[in-house]
């Protein structure tokens, strides 16, 4: 496994916990793309107001950087990646890299939202955030997943979907 992942989809899909079990699998880093917003994001969307694309811009070139320090070596990164646009640029720094998007109902994805408290961003979101997503196209590299399972199922059926086998998952 040579090309990195980014798990992506709404706020409460699993992308964090799904990436984390991803990468700790297939013995590769594992980055949160949280991790890598500025302050003022985090406040703006403490505060219960939605990103836009301008705010996302640094974040995601400081995300397509981490992508292509590991181009050749593989990793996985936890990423809303919501628009087509979003997952180009994160393309331009790495043109190789696979999505997993972890896909889910309103509903579903509320109840996930609901059960963790603390975190900085609001469960009034959620609906900018399905207004947003624009799931993959047929010509992007990506699977998509139903999130209403079990880790382990969501990442033997994208290992399965991406021809990753025992063998390459070990080493």
């Amino acid at each position: 496994m040579a090309s990195p992942i980014v798990v992506m989809g709404v706020s409460g899909s699993g992308k964090s916990t799904v990436g984390a079990a991803l990468a700790q699998r297939l013995r590769v880093p594992f980055a949160d793309a949280d991790d890598f917003h500025p302050a003022a994001n985090i406040a703006k969307m403490t505060a219960g107001h939605p990103l836009d694309d301008d705010d996302r811009h640094p974040w995601l070139e400081a995300i397509g950087d981490w992508l292509a320090q590991r181009c050749a070596t593989g990793g996985v990164m936890s990423c809303s990646a919501l628009k087509r646009s979003y997952r180009e640029q994160l393309r331009r720094h790495c043109p190789d890299v696979q999505f997993l998007h972890l896909a889910g109902t309103p509903e579903v994805i509320g109840r996930r939202q609901a059960s963790r408290p603390g975190h900085f961003m609001p469960a009034s979101l959620l609906a900018s955030q399905f207004a947003t997503l624009e799931p993959l196209d047929a010509d992007e590299r990506g699977t998509t997943i139903d999130v209403d399972q079990s880790i382990d199922t969501i990442i033997d059926t994208y290992c399965a979907n991406n021809g990753i086998t025992t063998e390459q998952e070990k080493r």
